[in-house]
């Protein structure tokens, strides 16, 4: 696998893997209808290579109307199914108004699934807005922000969560912007110590 960063995007090369698959197919569906969205989970690990079964992929996407949704649904249900409800009028005003996600998978395959949810506060709209592109061939996947996904999996504070920060710091520490990293850091209330033992030293 080779990874290079050039501008706001990542160039990936590297042989897709199964859930690879699974997520560029569906996240195709969100971009023919011009659904702003980007993937927050620890799948983004797996995508450069940490080695461990991951069965959710977390998805936030911008507000939409519900009709723009429904045009959605009737998509992706010819191959997928909501694993909440059978009902897009109980998906979107029970669960994706009220920030709430909906589980999506292939019919009959409840595993992997889409977690998809509408962003909620500022933290999640500079999330979506800066989101990274990251090129696989030629398929695209949006990103979060490398620095904000790994605070984001320490607040977790599971133990494959805070792997999955271990691995990415690792990995991307020379391209990080570490003083953003600090502002989220201080915006999220996370001990500048608590990061220290998980990652070691950040400056």
């Amino acid at each position: 696998m080779e990874i290079v960063f050039k501008g706001n995007e990542i160039i990936l090369s590297k042989e897709p893997s199964p859930l690879d698959n699974f997520v560029m197919d569906f996240v195709k569906i969100l971009r023919n209808h011009n659904i702003k969205h980007v993937i927050i989970s620890g799948y983004v690990a797996n995508l450069f290579g940490q080695n461990r079964t991951n069965e959710e992929v977390n998805i936030l996407i911008q507000h939409i109307t519900f009709e723009k949704f429904l045009k959605f649904w009737l998509e992706f249900e010819k191959e997928y199914e909501c694993l909440n409800t059978v009902d897009p009028i109980d998906a979107y005003n029970a669960f994706l108004v009220n920030h709430h996600a909906i589980a999506i998978a292939r019919k009959n395959s409840p595993a992997p699934n889409i977690k998809l949810k509408f962003i909620k506060n500022e933290h999640e709209r500079f999330t979506l807005k800066y989101r990274k592109t990251v090129r696989i061939d030629d398929k695209i996947l949006f990103i979060s922000p490398l620095e904000t996904l790994i605070l984001n999996s320490l607040i977790s504070g599971s133990e494959k969560d805070i792997e999955d920060a271990r691995f990415l710091f690792k990995l991307f520490k020379n391209e990080l912007n570490l003083e953003l990293m600090e502002r989220f850091r201080s915006e999220l209330n996370i001990p500048a110590e608590s990061v220290d033992k998980y990652l070691g030293k950040v400056n």
